[in-house]
C-alpha cells in the first residue's frame, strides 16, 4: 500500500477556518486517496527537530518516502519565513522530509516581494514535477516568479460550489442569523454597524466564534444582549445552518461554508484573502468600508452563483492518475 503524506493546516491552529478547509481538502481527495495509507503532519507547529531530520530514522524516511505530499489551504505562504511564526512552521534544518510538497489550495499573506531565504526554502520543498492547486490569481503569480507551475483553482471549499447547489440556495432573507467577527482586524466603528444592522433587521441573531479571541471581542462592542453564543466547532456551526437561516460575517470561509449546507452568505470583505477570492469567483461579498450598504444588501434579492472553473479543478486532480 502507498503512502499519501497530508500536510494539515487546522492543527496548532488558532482558527476554524483551518478546520473547514482540512474537511474539504480531505473530501476532495478521497477518490485519490481511499486505496493509500493516509500519514499527517501539521504544518503550523514544526513537523521534526533538525536532528531528527540528521538522524534519519526510519519513521522519518516514511514520511519523506510517500508518494504524494499534499498542503492543504489556507493563508500558507509567506513572503519572510524568517518572521517569528510563519504559517508553514519549516527552515533548511528540517525540511527535507516534506521535499516534493504539493499545494492544494494554497494563498499567500501580505507583501509584494518574496524574501532571498523565502525563495531558497520554496524552492527546496515545493514539488517542480507537479502543478500546485493555489487560491486566487495573486498566489499564482507569485509561484509562477519563482518558477513553479500553478493553477488558480480557488480553495477546495469551494469546489462543491457547483452551478446546481448554488440555485438551491434561497435568494431572499430569512428571520435569523448567524454572524462572525474578526478579532484580529478590530474596526469598533463598522463592526458596531454591522451588529446594530443586524439587530435591526433579524428576530434571530447568532455569534459563531470561528477565532479562540472573537468572543472577547465581541464583548468590546455594544448592543450584543440577546445574541446567541454558538460554541466554536464545526458540529455545533453545522447544527445551526441546519435550519432557515443566513449567514452574514467577515469570517471567509465561515460563509463560504454555510454556502456548502446552502445557506445564503453575505461575506465582509477585510483584507486581500476575500477579495483574492471574490475577483476570480464571484462570492456575495460587500467591503467593511462599505458597510453602510448592509442593510440595503440584507433586503434585497441575493443570487448565488459562485464561478468556479472546474475544467481546472479536474485538470490539477487529473495529473494524479
Amino acid at each position: 500500500m502507498e503512502n499519501i503524506l497530508l500536510l494539515d493546516t487546522s492543527v496548532g491552529s488558532l482558527n476554524k477556518g483551518d478546520d473547514i478547509i482540512m474537511k474539504c481538502v480531505k473530501h476532495q481527495l478521497k477518490d485519490l486517496t481511499m486505496d493509500s495509507f493516509v500519514l499527517t503532519l501539521p504544518t503550523h507547529v514544526s513537523p521534526f527537530q533538525w536532528f531528527q531530520v540528521l538522524r534519519g530514522s526510519n519513521r522519518v524516511k516514511i514520511y519523506s518516502n510517500a508518494k504524494y505530499k499534499f498542503v492543504g489551504g489556507t493563508n500558507l505562504l509567506t513572503m519572510d519565513m524568517l518572521t517569528h511564526f510563519p504559517q508553514w512552521n519549516i527552515n533548511l534544518f528540517n525540511y527535507s522530509p516534506l521535499k516534493d510538497s504539493i499545494l492544494l489550495g494554497v494563498g499567500a499573506g501580505k507583501g509584494d516581494k518574496v524574501g532571498i531565504y523565502t525563495k531558497m526554502l520554496y524552492k527546496k520543498v515545493l514539488s517542480k514535477d507537479y502543478i500546485h492547486s493555489v487560491r486566487d490569481e495573486r498566489t499564482k503569480k507569485i509561484l509562477e516568479g519563482m518558477g513553479f507551475r500553478a493553477y488558480n483553482t480557488g480553495c477546495p471549499t469551494l469546489w462543491s460550489l457547483t452551478p446546481n447547489h448554488c440555485k438551491e440556495i434561497k435568494q431572499t432573507k430569512s428571520d435569523k442569523v448567524i454572524f462572525t467577527l474578526t478579532h484580529h482586524s478590530k474596526d469598533y466603528y463598522r463592526d458596531q454597524i454591522l451588529i446594530d444592522t443586524l439587530k435591526n433587521n433579524y428576530k434571530d441573531i447568532y455569534f459563531w466564534i470561528q477565532d479562540a479571541k472573537d468572543l472577547s471581542y465581541l464583548n468590546e462592542l455594544q448592543n450584543i444582549e440577546g445574541i446567541k453564543i454558538v460554541p466554536p466547532d464545526l458540529e455545533n456551526f453545522e447544527k445551526c445552518l441546519s435550519s432557515d437561516i443566513d449567514y452574514v460575517g467577515t469570517r471567509l470561509h465561515g460563509g463560504i461554508y454555510a454556502m456548502r449546507k446552502k445557506i445564503r452568505s453575505i461575506i465582509i470583505s477585510i483584507d486581500e484573502r476575500a477579495r483574492g477570492m471574490e475577483e476570480s469567483y464571484n462570492l456575495n461579498i460587500i467591503e467593511r468600508k462599505n458597510i453602510q450598504g448592509l442593510e440595503g444588501l440584507i433586503n434585497s434579492k441575493i443570487k448565488t452563483n459562485v464561478n468556479v472553473n472546474f475544467e481546472i479543478v479536474n485538470k490539477w486532480l487529473n495529473q494524479f492518475n
